[in-house]
């Protein structure tokens, strides 16, 4: 998988436009495309950047081979002189991004390029694709993992999950999120990560009793002995024979280093409790109570609301696929051209009836503001590339809609951080991705910097995400001179 020529991975209207481009525009004229999303995903307060690195990875490796060419020739398409240009065709561009794993929030760029404008153009699909799959699954992953306050979330959905991409992606951004494993083989070989799983109903079922399978299973994993005791009779049998395998173990001299049971059906609520007391009056009050069964955050909130005492979760079908929220609504826009003669950009807006659907022009950049004693985030500003602040000044912040709707932070109250960094520059890498657990902490520390208002799943508190007063004028300007001409 991981040697597929993606380049074809586009929509046909990329390609036309392409050609449009190289026959009645100038082909190499630079311009700037910004990478983001309108609303949260699920309603929550923020979401999880992710998938930069598989976006890295197609672009080193975009290029037309002899059967792309052919295929595009096929359809009738193409005339000649595209096809010899694409030929020759590779990435020379620039692209800042947010890092993976970062917490952000709507409207701003996750990605920003500039590039060629048909360079810019091709691109549009698979990256859209890649990023919105990565990020989605990764916010998902954020909400469940909170859910569980501090307990081992695993993610099991690969047979559930849209074909193997989406398995192994998904798994990727799901640890990304805070999952402490997968059950996902391919994705622990390609990203080392944690892999986990204990065994099916069909472990037991192909034995001629329970306790013949849970004492087999004991003998071959004494350290890692999770046992599947539902199969049956939850509280008549497996917890039972679970228990006397464990005792058997500990008769024998085997250390009980990580043992348990998992619950895959019935009431989980009242079955972990019952499960609990059992355990704890034969004496294994150590034992981990896994369950798994359709969960999601919604769920596992209600289980611990209603006392359940399992400390382990294995999620799934909910996780893998979002299935309340299938996708993450991320969009590409134009934000600017260059004026070759002046070696300037020229802004361009996208105009709509829709407030939210109006762009934000020109070439952007984007500071987080943080509280200097708190260390939480305060809001999110994007202002123009070059624009300066200094932390020992006043800053004001304002409403970019509801203008008067202002907040004046007193000099050295705060501090600011630069979210976009180059990935990028003249069609040469210049970013090197953490390894996947690396980016698990980085995103962990940065939830930390979210106050809890935020990342509670019911109506979250809203983290504004601001414009600098220069942008804010550049926008209003062009919404002007629409408005008149």
């Amino acid at each position: 998988m991981s040697t597929r020529n993606l380049t074809l991975l586009t929509d046909l209207y990329e390609l036309t436009m392409m050609q449009g481009y190289f026959f009645a525009k100038d082909a190499n004229e630079t311009v700037i495309f910004d990478a983001f999303y309108r609303s949260n995903p699920d309603g929550n307060g923020y979401a999880v950047a992710a998938g930069l690195e598989q976006v890295i990875e197609y672009i080193k490796d975009l290029h037309f081979d002899s059967e792309d060419i052919e295929y595009l020739r096929s359809t009738g398409i193409f005339r000649e002189e595209f096809l010899d240009y694409l030929a020759t065709f590779k990435f020379t561009g620039d692209i800042y991004a947010i890092p993976e794993g970062t917490v952000v929030f709507p409207r701003e760029p996750l990605v920003k390029v500039i590039a060629p404008i048909m360079q810019a153009q091709l691109i549009e699909t698979a990256l859209l694709n890649i990023i919105n799959h990565q990020s989605l699954i990764a916010t998902k992953a954020s909400r469940i993992v909170h859910a569980a306050r501090g307990d081992g979330v695993m993610e099991f959905g690969l047979r559930r999950a849209q074909g193997p991409d989406a398995g192994i992606y998904g798994a990727r951004a799901a640890m990304i999120a805070g999952c402490i494993g997968t059950s996902n083989v391919l994705c622990g070989q390609m990203f080392d990560v944690p892999v986990k799983g204990t065994h099916a109903h069909s472990w037991i079922m192909s034995f001629p009793d329970e306790l013949t399978a849970f004492r087999t299973y004991a003998k071959l994993y004494p350290s890692a002995c999770i046992l599947l005791v539902d199969t049956y009779d939850t509280l008549k049998s497996g917890i039972p024979h679970a228990i006397q395998v464990f005792q058997e173990m500990r008769d024998a001299g085997i250390p009980l280093t990580f043992y348990g049971i998992r619950m895959d059906s019935g009431d989980l609520a009242y079955l972990s409790k019952k499960a609990k007391k059992m355990l704890d009056e034969a004496g294994f009050s150590d034992a981990v109570i896994s369950a798994s069964n359709d969960l999601d955050e919604n769920l596992i909130t209600s289980l611990k609301n209603q006392g359940a005492t399992i400390i382990s979760w294995g999620v799934g079908t909910n996780l893998i696929t979002s299935k309340v929220c299938p996708s993450f609504g991320g969009v590409y826009k134009l934000a600017a051209i260059l004026d070759k003669n002046t070696g300037k950009f020229i802004p361009k807006i996208k105009l709509s009836e829709n407030a939210e659907k109006i762009t934000n022009p020109g070439n952007k950049t984007i500071y987080r503001i943080y509280g200097k004693d708190s260390h939480k985030v305060i809001a999110d500003l994007i202002c123009l590339v070059g624009e300066t602040y200094d932390e020992n000044k006043s800053l004001l912040l304002f409403d970019p809609i509801s203008t008067w709707k202002k907040t004046l932070l007193a000099p050295g109250t705060y501090t600011m951080r630069e979210l976009l960094v180059p990935v990028f520059k003249d069609g040469v890498c210049v970013y090197k991705s953490p390894k996947v657990m690396e980016i698990r902490e980085y995103c962990r520390q940065e939830k930390d910097t979210l106050w809890d208002e935020t990342k509670r799943l019911m109506n979250p508190h809203e983290v504004h995400v601001d414009l600098s007063n220069e942008l804010w004028h550049m926008k209003n300007q062009l919404l002007e001179a629409y408005h008149f001409e």
